[in-house]
């Protein structure tokens, strides 16, 4: 029987998954995921996902930064 597992993830964290699995998808698709590397392109994935995240934020004021609602 397979083991469940349940995440409560922030909205940030959602994001930064959502951006990872589209990542790692474009790895399958393009036939570089292997047995042999898929820990390292789902690792590889996510910290590229970070580093968006990281440079959108940096770049982008939103309305509640501001104090604009």
């Amino acid at each position: 029987m397979i083991e469940e597992t349940f995440l409560r993830l922030q909205k940030s964290e959602s994001v930064v998954c959502e951006m990872a699995s589209r990542l790692l998808a474009a790895y399958i698709s393009s036939g570089q995921l292997v047995e042999e590397n898929h820990d390292e392109l789902i690792e590889r994935s996510i910290k590229i996902a970070i580093k968006v995240a990281q440079k959108a934020d940096r770049a982008i004021e939103s309305d509640d930064e501001n104090g604009e609602k």
